[in-house]
């Protein structure tokens, strides 16, 4: 390796662990909030245009994959102006950590949901409360650098998950309101957290 290569390697180095020691702040609340308004509207428009989740559970999910587009899309769009604007140098090291921490969260509930639908169609009544297990984890998984007090939300998508798998295992039915309602106070939760964090005092150093 030359001399080059190895001062650059080091500076990738020490950026990663700036990184990895600072609080990320490129969550904003207006788009986690908003992303809680998108998953009330689908669990309206769900109960109000599809009569039978259970016997038409294709159409049930692709509308929640395609709120969770749109609201990973919101979250995105405001995380890249936020991280470069309280970031500034360290921004893309910043996503790039934020995004390592929630993807094995995010990739397994893609899979899980894939291997359902292909091999066990008639499980799937387990698959809301689960994505909420996930998304949990990922929260759990993020604590290290956002506000502590994130672990709020993280536990609150731990026990409505199970919530969830327990009324579900009852009639084994899909509803757009055990889908929908732990979404929306999970993610206006959330936004109250990042609103009201007091920044680095409130993060672990």
């Amino acid at each position: 390796m030359s001399d080059l290569d190895k001062a650059l390697a080091d500076i990738f180095t020490i950026r990663s662990q700036i990184a990895a020691g600072t609080a990320f702040r490129g969550y904003g609340p207006a788009a986690v909030a908003a992303t809680g308004g998108l998953a009330l509207a689908t669990a309206i428009l769900q109960f109000l245009w599809l009569d039978d989740p259970t016997a038409h559970p294709l159409a049930f999910f692709a509308g929640w994959a395609a709120a969770a587009l749109v609201s990973g899309g919101m979250i995105w769009t405001e995380m890249q102006a936020r991280s470069h604007r309280h970031h500034s140098g360290l921004a893309d090291v910043m996503i790039h950590q934020a995004i390592e921490q929630f993807l094995p969260a995010g990739l397994a509930g893609v899979l899980l949901a894939t291997m359902l639908l292909k091999f066990a169609p008639e499980t799937l009544w387990l698959l809301p409360g689960l994505w909420q297990v996930l998304v949990s984890l990922g929260i759990f998984a993020s604590v290290r650098s956002l506000p502590r007090t994130v672990a709020f939300a993280g536990a609150w998508y731990f026990f409505a998950g199970f919530g969830c798998l327990l009324l579900a295992s009852q009639s084994h039915a899909l509803s757009p309101w055990t889908m929908g309602l732990p979404f929306v106070f999970g993610q206006l939760l959330m936004a109250a957290i990042l609103h009201f964090a007091s920044g680095e005092s409130d993060v672990e150093e």
